[in-house]
């Protein structure tokens, strides 16, 4: 890892042969020491000569450790009396300089750790240089933890200083303290380091866009201690100290004698500190991707209007792989070249074109709309290279004018699997060993994603029944159809007593089983049901077969799906609703039950709304005879001929046509409907942003509305965008709209989220900001419980069932069953918060 560091005067660790010369004597020639025998015993012999000769030395360490020398005088040489250098071999000379060298070394790293604090972190917090709601989180994302490493050399630095009063000049070892702080000092310097890369990210960016920030550390330069080295200096001090102390011990090993008691302690500190140093790299590489990341984040341009939310400051977010691809596109009726920016994260792909604003600072604009890895496919990635022609170099002559090179492109296709015409791509790598690593990295994201994805899904598909219904794959032949149920329609869950049901409506007619049962036993053998919804609460199932809306006892269903009565008794509890009804829909609406139903009269449509009569006691098997279940509540209201969908805003229904959305009180249907539809585009002529979200409304199919929690705002849904109003209907975040990344047919609210379905995918999407975070894949999907209004969350009509197509066999094709349950995090409690989880302890 490159790093920038200016360094101090200790820094300058002078070659072994150049820190002393040998003694010399007063005719300049070199004298052996007087004194012979091993290192122990000549240090010992010493230290009676010497100690009428360290007088004035004593004085000067004292003024070293105080910090009062010139910078000249702190050698070791300078606080020896000459008489002392004479005495001792040069190779001990040379390393009590290391040995002093250390200590000083130690003293200018702890006072520019000190300078840190006092110089750049206070003055920061006591003028707001950074905003005072961003400082604390700034301060500890750019200091990090360097107050604990400071409290640490602080420590040591008190012990060096001791040794030294104790044993100057001729300091015995020094490795036992180093070794002894080491051991304690790792994993604070382990955290640094391997935060630094963010910390000097972060700095820099606050440079770039806060001139306030930028001018308090022009200040904090003119300082004499910090004697103009800038910050990032200061801030690599942790993470080039520890290879310094190591180049130190090493070059004191070289000097110390062979039977020196540092010939065992220092070669265990340098492994230490050496296996130390390796093991932060990976550390450092991860933050440096971070970093990487980030910045790429931070130099996104989007296009105008649409709001994506791609997830970038998830702690898991992370950058794959990033390069430069070329593209191809027709311009003026020629094939031209440009070049762009790929970006693999581990959720998105990201096509970007670079622009350089300055040396230092790049943009990448968003070309084309991110894929989410869910939708990403790999085509061909072997096609024969094609040839980019390129401008010459620089030549004089008429022929360098006019001649071309031309350069190899390898192509690689890559597309989105929901619009595998209209979204593919062919990108083009310089050589086929660039290509095949892209292939490579765009397969390993891939099989990432979807490992992730399939073991942290929001939504969890349930398997009702993948074998009962089937339909013939092409069409049937005559008289055969009898022999299986035909497709899916409908299906809905229902209860008695405390047992739970399924009901499916099929071409054939209605089946019920127990849940979790295999087998269904047929209820009903009407014509095409093709919409389904129970009412527990009420006792009644509602179907809508040909053109005919009609209610049956739940009890009686349920009875028949055990076996314990005929079909034809379910049929005898039939009440007739309405005939000729579009579409219908049920439930709970405040504190009553109602059924709503579109119906053609003469050349109008007009929506009805009924109210279940005795909602609490009727709950009987069936209707008496006569007497009606149902009454009406107020006027039908007349509603556009193309409507197909009505849907619950809280206590508004909302109804969908081709023309727009309005909306309805249901308990006066004829005098609450609003004039206009939504979203209220009436200001689009003076605001250009709503007039192109009002043209991209235009050519979309409404699907309906949903709340966002806990806010006031509302999210209308179409099949291929989202847009936010608010509680009057008018466009806000400035218009901006969301995009599906497929087409929906249809859609589930499920608390926070939204489920858009379309044959081949469902997407979950958050209600608040849009955000993709689960994508199913099958085929001919659909939902199929449609017809329910508000489901209670606690109620067990909470779920959204699905019906796809599943196997397909000897010509017959299995329609799939499955339910699409919520899952919620797992947690592993701590011990201690397990109640008795020591309580056998207490026995001892």
């Amino acid at each position: 890892m490159g790093l920038s560091h200016r360094s101090s005067r200790s820094d300058s660790l002078l070659p072994p042969d150049t820190l002393l010369t040998p003694t010399q004597s007063a005719r300049g020639e070199s004298r052996p020491p007087s004194i012979e025998g091993t290192p122990e015993m000549l240090i010992k012999g010493l230290s009676s000569e010497l100690s009428n000769l360290t007088l004035d030395s004593e004085e000067g360490l004292r003024r070293f450790q105080r910090g009062q020398l010139y910078d000249d005088d702190e050698e070791w040489y300078r606080l020896v009396p000459p008489e002392a250098r004479v005495v001792l071999d040069p190779k001990e000379v040379q390393r009590q300089s290391i040995l002093f060298e250390i200590i000083k070394s130690e003293k200018d790293y702890v006072a520019d750790l000190e300078t840190v604090k006092e110089v750049f972190i206070e003055p920061i917090i006591n003028t707001l240089a950074v905003p005072e709601h961003r400082v604390k989180g700034f301060i500890s994302e750019v200091f990090f933890n360097i107050d604990q490493i400071l409290a640490h050399h602080q420590r040591m630095l008190g012990a060096l200083f001791e040794r030294q009063r104790e044993q100057h000049p001729l300091i015995q070892s020094l490795s036992d303290i180093i070794l002894d702080n080491s051991l304690l000092f790792q994993n604070d310097y382990e955290d640094y380091i391997k935060h630094y890369p963010i910390a000097e990210a972060r700095h820099r960016s606050e440079l770039r866009r806060n001139q306030r920030y930028h001018y308090m550390l022009q200040q904090c330069s003119l300082a004499p201690r910090v004697r103009k080295r800038d910050l990032i200096t200061f801030l690599s001090r942790p993470v080039t100290r520890l290879p310094r102390l190591l180049l130190l011990l090493e070059n004191a090993k070289k000097n110390t004698e062979p039977d020196h008691p540092d010939m065992e302690t220092i070669p265990l500190l340098i492994g230490i500190l050496s296996d130390f140093i390796k093991s932060t790299q990976p550390g450092i590489a991860a933050s440096e991707d971070k970093v990487r990341f980030w910045n790429l984040c931070e130099s996104l341009v989007y296009q105008k209007g649409e709001i994506i939310d791609l997830d970038l400051y998830d702690e898991s977010r992370s950058l794959i792989y990033q390069g430069p691809l070329a593209r191809r596109y027709k311009s003026n009726m020629d094939m031209q070249w440009a070049d762009l920016h790929v970006a693999l994260l581990d959720n998105y792909l990201l096509l970007l074109k670079p622009e350089a604003r300055s040396s230092t600072v790049t943009r990448h604009h968003v070309v084309s709309r991110p894929i989410p890895l869910e939708y990403l496919r790999l085509g061909a990635f072997n096609g024969p290279p094609e040839n980019k022609k390129e401008k010459a170099e620089d030549g004089s002559g008429l022929l360098d004018r006019v001649r071309s090179r031309y350069r190899a492109m390898y192509p690689l296709t890559i597309y989105h699997a929901s619009s595998k015409n209209s979204r593919r791509y062919t990108l083009y790598a310089d050589s086929d060993a660039l290509r095949e690593r892209w292939r490579a990295e765009l397969q390993e994201g891939l099989d990432i994603r979807k490992i992730r994805q399939e073991s942290n899904m929001l939504f969890a598909p349930h398997i009702f029944n993948e074998t009962f219904f089937k339909y013939a794959a092409l069409v049937a032949p005559y008289g055969l159809s009898s022999q299986y149920t035909g497709r899916v329609n409908a299906a809905t869950e229902l209860s008695s007593g405390s047992q739970m049901f399924i009901a499916v409506a099929c071409t054939s007619g209605v089946y019920l089983a127990r849940r979790g049962e295999r087998s269904f036993r047929k209820v009903l053998s009407v014509p095409n049901p093709t919409c389904m919804v129970s009412l527990p609460a009420v006792g009644k199932l509602f179907v809508l077969h040909e053109g005919g809306l009609f209610s049956y006892s739940l009890d009686m269903m349920c009875r028949a799906g055990l076996g314990l009565t005929s079909s034809q008794t379910v049929d005898s509890t039939r009440e007739c609703i309405s005939t000729d009804v579009m579409f219908f829909r049920a439930g709970r609406i405040g504190s009553r039950y109602m059924v709503l139903y579109g119906a053609r009269s003469f050349l109008q449509v007009y929506l009805y709304a009924l109210e279940i009569n005795n909602a609490e006691t009727n709950q009987r098997r069936w209707s008496t005879g006569g007497v009606s279940s149902f009454r009406a509540f107020g006027e039908p209201l007349a509603i556009p001929k193309d409507t197909y969908n009505i849907t619950l805003l809280s206590r508004r229904i909302v109804i969908c046509s081709e023309k727009g959305i309005s909306v309805a009180d249901p308990a006066n249907l004829s005098l609450s409907l609003k004039s206009g539809s939504l979203p209220d585009f009436s200001s689009s002529d003076s605001s250009l942003p709503m007039a192109g979200l009002k043209a991209r409304c235009a050519s979309c199919k409404p699907l309906g509305i949903v709340r966002c929690p806990n806010s006031d705002e509302l999210l209308v849904i179409y099949d291929e965008l989202g847009c936010y109003v608010d509680k009057h209907g008018v466009p806000t975040r400035s218009s901006g709209y969301l995009r599906w990344e497929t087409k929906a047919v249809s859609y589930a609210h499920r608390g926070d989220y939204i489920l858009l379905l379309s044959p081949e995918f469902i997407e979950t999407r958050t209600v608040h900001t849009g955000k993709l975070v689960q994508v199913l894949e099958g085929t001919d999907m659909r939902r199929i419980d449609v017809g329910l209004l508000s489901p209670d969350k606690d109620s067990a009509q909470a779920t959204t069932l699905i019906a796809m197509r599943g196997m397909e066999e000897q010509g017959l094709v299995a329609d799939r069953i499955l339910e699409l349950v919520e899952t919620s995090e797992l947690r592993t409690p701590r011990v201690s918060d397990v109640p008795g989880a020591w309580d056998e302890f207490d026995m001892l």
